[in-house]
């Protein structure tokens, strides 16, 4: 009969043994990696998605909120103007007023006269058949009246118009702020719940480049408007992140470059779409100082290039002015202003 003794383990049979020990430690530690680790890159991604959509949405409420301020000032003008051809149809009035008076107390009024000064003159000459009884000067009294007043109902309804119009972009606007308050709350919720270290690597800004920087061009301002422009921004280097501000306290990233060339005496528009078609577009290679770049398909980010491949911009709330690589991310344009 056979023995079934169980034979002492060699030297290799231990060490294999350790070494499947081994791996599966590591195994399960490996394994053990992704279950903490994703969640956090997850939420990292789920913050940089956030403040993406959250900057989208500033630029629309900055592009609602420039056109408000346009009709505002539209409508203010609308309304003086309005007021002054009032008065001198006010004083036409009087003038004619005066005429009826005197004919009055010479021994009547003119009946043409009198449909003037009814409450609806406007259409006096075409129905007015006894235009001949009054003076040629009296003729081209009524004429002019009447013109001013069409001007007047003419420039009420279009004033009518930006009015509404008006309302219609206060409304816009408001909206375009309860979602960016909206998305940066939850980005900041999100923020919150990663660990300190990992919070505090967002915050310094952790994208890589994705732009070969060798084939740059110089680092000499394009012109003296560009280098003043430049400065400017260095100068606002480490304010916060405010959206919808163009300082000088704080910044959103296209409140900072129309505020660095508003410094050099140029004025930009409002928005990041609207300052990447402010100039002559150029090839990223031949970028200089001074140049604006417009990051993803919509232009929704801004900076400006200052040099060794570097921009400034206000990246995003919580983060200060600061530098970064030009190709942090997909650049969609670069202009020179």
């Amino acid at each position: 009969m056979g023995s079934h003794r169980r034979l002492a383990p060699t030297g290799f049979d231990r060490g294999a043994t350790a070494a499947v020990g081994l791996f599966s430690v590591a195994a399960a530690l490996l394994g053990a990696v992704p279950a903490t680790a994703a969640p956090q890159d997850d939420r990292r991604a789920e913050v940089d998605r956030l403040y993406t959509e959250a900057e989208q949405a500033t630029e629309a409420y900055n592009k609602a909120d420039a056109r408000t301020d346009a009709l505002r000032e539209e409508v203010s003008t609308a309304q003086e103007a309005i007021a002054r051809q009032q008065e001198r149809i006010n004083s036409m009035r009087d003038a004619l007023g005066s005429l009826a008076g005197a004919q009055y107390r010479s021994g009547g009024i003119d009946p043409s006269l009198a449909l003037l000064l009814s409450a609806e003159p406007d259409d006096y000459l075409e129905r007015a058949a006894t235009l001949d009884r009054v003076t040629t000067h009296q003729a081209g009294q009524l004429k002019e009246l009447q013109e001013a007043m069409r001007d007047l109902a003419q420039d009420r309804a279009e004033a009518a118009g930006k009015l509404a119009e008006l309302e219609k972009g206060r409304k816009a606007v408001a909206a375009h702020k309860k979602t960016v308050e909206r998305k940066l709350a939850e980005a900041r919720r999100l923020l919150n719940s990663l660990p300190d270290e990992e919070r505090a690597d967002h915050a310094r800004g952790s994208r890589s480049g994705r732009t070969d920087l060798t084939a740059l061009g110089g680092d000499a301002p394009a012109s003296g408007r560009a280098a003043a422009a430049v400065a400017a921004a260095r100068s606002a280097l480490g304010k916060p992140y405010v959206w919808g501000a163009n300082g000088p306290g704080g910044f959103d990233c296209s409140g900072l470059t129309q505020w660095s060339y508003a410094q050099a005496g140029v004025g930009l528009p409002r928005t990041s779409q609207a300052q990447s078609g402010a100039g002559q577009r150029v090839s990223l290679s031949e970028a200089r100082p001074g140049d604006l770049v417009a990051y993803r398909d919509d232009a929704s980010h801004i900076g400006m290039y200052v040099g060794n491949g570097q921009v400034i911009h206000a990246p995003y709330p919580g983060a200060p002015v600061r530098y970064d690589p030009v190709g942090m991310m997909p650049v969609s344009s670069v202009t020179r202003v």
